[in-house]
Order: C-alpha cells, then structure tokens, then sequence
C-alpha cells in the first residue's frame, strides 16, 4: 500500500489495461508507454516490454523526482509523462500509443496543428477535450520532447506527436485508458470521412459536452 493508493492493485489493474490495449492493436511489439501517479511517486512500464506479456513485478517505480527506485529499468520516454505530470496537477495516469490511426493522422502533412482530429463525435469532446495539439517531429527519447510536450499539455489532456503517436493524460489509469482508445476511434472515423465533408459538432455543442461532463 502507498499511501492512499493500493499499489499491487494498480500494477495489476495496468498488467491487465496494457494486455487488453496490444490484444486488440493499439500497442505491438515493444510500442508505447504508461504510467500511474502514485501518493509517494510513479509507476510507469518498463523499456523494451511488451504489453501484452507485462507482469506486475516488473513494472518500474520512480520516486516523486522520477529517479528509478525499484522493478525494472523504466522507459526511455519517462519525460513523456513527466512533461504532462508536471504541469496538469489533475494528471493521474498517462498512456502513450503507436495506435494505428492516430498515427496515420499524424503522418498528415496538412494535418491541423491545434485540432488534427475534428470534433465529429460527443465521447472524443467529453474523454479527449476541445484541442488535441499536434507536436512538431522529434526523434524517439529525444529529451527537447519533453519542453514542447509541457507547452501544449498545459491546454490539454492529449496531444498527438508528429509522425509518432498520441499521449494521452486522465484523471485515473481507467480514464487515460479510455481516452486512449477513443481517440483511436476518433482518428479512424476522421480518416474514413476525410474526404466525405462530414458534419462536425458545433462550438456550442462541443461548450456544453464540456460543461456537462467536467
């Protein structure tokens, strides 16, 4: 126990998100990353690990200055999640895909900075928010990341990296999860009607989803 959060609940509750998430595709191989704020520091998934063969022991554990502290070498995207730990304090969880269809969205070289996924459904406005930015290319565990990464999350829950993959912040690990996963529909839903001139949400609609479901 840590505090407040029951943390081998935590790491078993991760092992079984990060199995269900490369089950159905959104992680292969060694991709992607998550991980959890705990009272007294992080839990955050191991380098090279696969998500669909993660057991709970292994998950690295980092004190509350990120410095490795227990369980296996963490990943080399730690800053990743610090940039958004460090300026959203409602930040509990962080999961960071190689999705598919989001990627593809951010391969788009006419790809909207600010929204590069329109708002065409009310689950993507509630679980993802107003903005989803687009952060410029960087090299994979390029630490000049982790400053562009903090810029845009100060306005956002989720962010898309160029050419890369999204990160994608929540409240709790289920949250993060969530999110995670509709903004992979969200991308698969825009890719498939990109050409078809489809009918967004409002401004409006898009203020009350946001006032409604806080």
């Amino acid at each position: 126990m840590s505090g407040g959060i029951d943390e081998q609940a935590t790491r078993e509750l991760l092992v079984a998100f990060a199995a269900s998430l490369y089950a159905r595709g959104f992680s292969v191989g060694s991709a992607g990353n998550i991980s959890v704020r705990l009272d007294d520091g992080y839990l955050i998934t191991p380098t090279n690990s696969s998500f669909g063969r993660l057991r709970a022991g292994q998950i690295s554990r980092l004190d509350t200055n990120f410095a490795h502290v227990g369980g296996e070498k963490p990943s080399k995207e730690v800053f990743m999640h610090r940039a958004f730990y460090t300026v959203r304090p409602d930040c509990g969880a962080v999961v960071h895909l190689h999705s598919t269809m989001a990627t593809a969205v951010g391969c788009l070289a006419d790809a909207d900075a600010e929204r590069p996924i329109p708002p065409l459904t009310p689950y993507f406005v509630m679980r993802v928010g107003r903005t989803l930015p687009l952060v410029r290319y960087f090299r994979p565990g390029d630490p000049e990341m982790e400053p562009a990464i903090a810029a845009a999350a100060k306005g956002a829950r989720a962010v898309l990296l160029a050419n890369h993959g999204p990160v994608v912040s929540g409240r709790t690990l289920t949250d993060a999860v969530y999110a995670a996963e509709e903004l992979e529909e969200a991308a698969k839903l825009y890719l498939l009607l990109r050409t078809a001139n489809p009918r967004q949400l409002t401004e409006a609609q898009v203020d009350d989803l946001l006032t409604t479901f806080r």
